[in-house]
C-alpha cells in the first residue's frame, strides 16, 4: 500500500470510530450503563477505605440489624431520653442515639417464659416485649402500645448487618472487587486466546481450520457449569481457581466469531495487497484483519463479562467460590438465603447488585452492537 492509501485508511478508521462514539452517545441505556459501571468500579476500589468497618469484623451483639428501624423514646428523670428499637427477628431491644447510630443491646430485666414476654426497666418505666402472638407487640406495663418516633435509617450500618454482625455494605463492596476482578481477568484472557485462536484458524483455513474448530466444538459440547465445577474441584476452591476455570472455557465463543470475521475479510483486496508486499500471517492478522473485526470482538467481550459474573456468583453460591471470610456476591447471596424469611434485606442487596451489573453490561453490549452497525447511520 502507498503512503497516500495508508493515510486515507487511517482517516477512514478515525472517522468510523468518531461516528461510533456519536451514535453510542445518543443511546441513553448504554450511557447510563457506562456511568453505572464506572461508579461501581470506583466504589469497589475506594469504598472499603472510607468506612471504619471491614469485611471480616464480627460483632454478634449487633447481628441481623436492618438498614432501617422503627424507633421509640422513653423520657427519664434527670437524664437524656433513651431511644431504642426492637429487632423483629430476635425480639431484642437496641439503643440508638438521636443520629440513628447504634449504641448497643439493652439488657432484659426479667423474662417471663410462661406468658412469652420480656420486661425491660428504664428508670421508673417498664417496657414489655409481648411475643405471645404475632406480630410481636411493644407495650407499656398497662398493655398500651408504645407511640413510635418514626422510622429511622441505620447510621452505623447503612445496609444493615448479617448473622455474624458484619457490615453488609463493606462486604458488598468487597464482593464487587472479587466479582469484577474475576469477570475482567477471565474476559481479557478469553479476548487474547479467542482472537488469536479464531484468527489463525480462519486465516489458514483448510485442514488446520477443521481440526481447530473440532476442538472448539468438543469443548463447547461439555456443559459450561459442569466443566467449571470439575476444574474447581481439581484445583480446590478459591479466587485463582475461578479465574482459571472461567478463562479456560469462555474463549470458544470469541474464537468462533473472530474466525467468521477473518474468513470474510481475508478475501478482500487490501489483504491480497499486503500479502503481495511480503507481509507474513502475523502482520496481516494484527495489522489488517483483527483491527477491522474489532467491532464484533468488542461487543462479544462486553457481553461475556455479565456471563462471567453470573458463573462466579453461582460457583460461590454453591460453595465452590472464594474462601471464608472473603466475600463475593455469590457467597453473600448464599448466606442470605438461610435467613430470607426473617431478614430479606440481606438477600436484596447482593441480588440487586448482581442484577444491575448484568443489566448494565448487557445494555452496553447492545448499544455497542447498534453503534457499530453501519446500517444504522441515523439511529
Amino acid at each position: 500500500m502507498s503512503k497516500t492509501e495508508t493515510n486515507q485508511s487511517l482517516e477512514d478508521s478515525a472517522g468510523y470510530w468518531q461516528e461510533v462514539r456519536s451514535r453510542l452517545w445518543h443511546k441513553k441505556p448504554a450511557m447510563f450503563s457506562v456511568a453505572f459501571i464506572i461508579l461501581l468500579i470506583i466504589a469497589a476500589i475506594i469504598g472499603p477505605f472510607l468506612t471504619k468497618h471491614t469485611y471480616y469484623d464480627q460483632n454478634l451483639k449487633l447481628s441481623n440489624i436492618a438498614p432501617y428501624f422503627e424507633v421509640y423514646k422513653i423520657n427519664q428523670q434527670d437524664q437524656e431520653p433513651t431511644y431504642f428499637f426492637m429487632n423483629q427477628g430476635n425480639f431484642k431491644l437496641y439503643q440508638v442515639n438521636e443520629q440513628g447510630e447504634l449504641q448497643g443491646i439493652l439488657r432484659t430485666k426479667r423474662k417471663d417464659m410462661l406468658k412469652k414476654r420480656n420486661i425491660y426497666q428504664f428508670d421508673q418505666t417498664k417496657i414489655i416485649v409481648d411475643y405471645a402472638s404475632l406480630p410481636v407487640k411493644l407495650v407499656d406495663i398497662e398493655g398500651a402500645p408504645l407511640a413510635s418516633e418514626g422510622t429511622w435509617l441505620n447510621a452505623s450500618y447503612m445496609f444493615g448487618t448479617d448473622s455474624l454482625g458484619r457490615d453488609i455494605l463493606v462486604r458488598l463492596l468487597y464482593g464487587a472487587r472479587i466479582s469484577l476482578t474475576v469477570a475482567f481477568v477471565a474476559t481479557f484472557v478469553n479476548f487474547f486466546i479467542g482472537i488469536f485462536y479464531g484468527g489463525i484458524s480462519g486465516y489458514i483455513g483448510g485442514m488446520t481450520d477443521n481440526i481447530m474448530m473440532r476442538i472448539v466444538e468438543i469443548i463447547s459440547t461439555i456443559p459450561l457449569t459442569l466443566y467449571v465445577i470439575l476444574i474447581m474441584v481439581v484445583l480446590e476452591s478459591g479466587l485463582l481457581a475461578i479465574i482459571i476455570a472461567i478463562g479456560s472455557v469462555f474463549w470458544v465463543d470469541m474464537a468462533r466469531i473472530v474466525r467468521g470475521q477473518v474468513l470474510s475479510l481475508k478475501t478482500l483486496d487490501y489483504v491480497a495487497s499486503a500479502r503481495s508486499m511480503g507481509a507474513n500471517m502475523y502482520q496481516i492478522l494484527v495489522g489488517h484483519l483483527l483491527p477491522n473485526a474489532m467491532g464484533p470482538i468488542l461487543v462479544t467481550m462486553t457481553l461475556l463479562i455479565p456471563s462471567a459474573i453470573f458463573i462466579e456468583s453461582f460457583m460461590s453460591f454453591i460453595g465452590l467460590g472464594v474462601s471464608v471470610p472473603m466475600a463475593s456476591w455469590g457467597t453473600l447471596t448464599a448466606e442470605a438465603v438461610e435467613t430470607l424469611r426473617a431478614y430479606p434485606y440481606q438477600l436484596f442487596f447482593p441480588a440487586t447488585a448482581i442484577s444491575l451489573t448484568m443489566f448494565a453490561f448487557n445494555f452496553l453490549g447492545d448499544g455497542l452492537r447498534d453503534a457499530m452497525d453501519p446500517k444504522l447511520k441515523t439511529s
